[in-house]
């Protein structure tokens, strides 16, 4: 009979989910002002201010990028804004309009109110993985 170490046959056992590194990048910053609030979500998080894997990075012309190191394998949308006045929350106007620029994954039409999680939705696996999502000004 072979005997194998530890650590090989807890990779053969099932239901051991290994955590992978999230590499999203957001672009189409208009401007350095404020932060880019970037938060990684489960269907249960979507569109709440606090979601279980998020960042907080200095805006910048362009683009900038965060690394989430051990994001368990699941489904998640991405949700980003431009937190322009550091409120730490998107500001909308008398009609709930955004007056911040924000994104989600998967670029989904957002034509009278935030998309549903189904359109900004991927599924993340146990390997390394790359989002981009470009921030719409309008």
């Amino acid at each position: 009979m072979m005997k194998f170490p530890l650590t090989f046959s807890l990779l053969l056992l099932p239901g051991i989910v290994q955590a992978a590194s999230l590499d999203v990048t957001v672009t189409n910053i208009p401007d350095a002002t404020g932060n880019i609030r970037v938060a990684v979500c489960t269907k249960a998080e979507f569109l709440q201010p606090d979601c279980g894997y998020h960042a907080v990075l200095p805006s910048r012309l362009g683009q900038v990028s965060v690394t989430f190191p051990d994001v368990q394998p699941g489904v998640y949308a991405i949700q980003v804004f431009q937190d322009r006045n550091g409120n730490q929350k998107l500001d909308q106007n008398f009609l709930g309009m955004p007056k911040e620029p924000l994104g989600f994954s998967r670029n989904p039409p957002m034509h009278f109110g935030p998309p549903r999680f189904a359109d900004a939705e991927f599924s993340f696996g146990s390997q390394n993985s790359a989002v981009s999502v470009a921030l719409r000004t309008k």
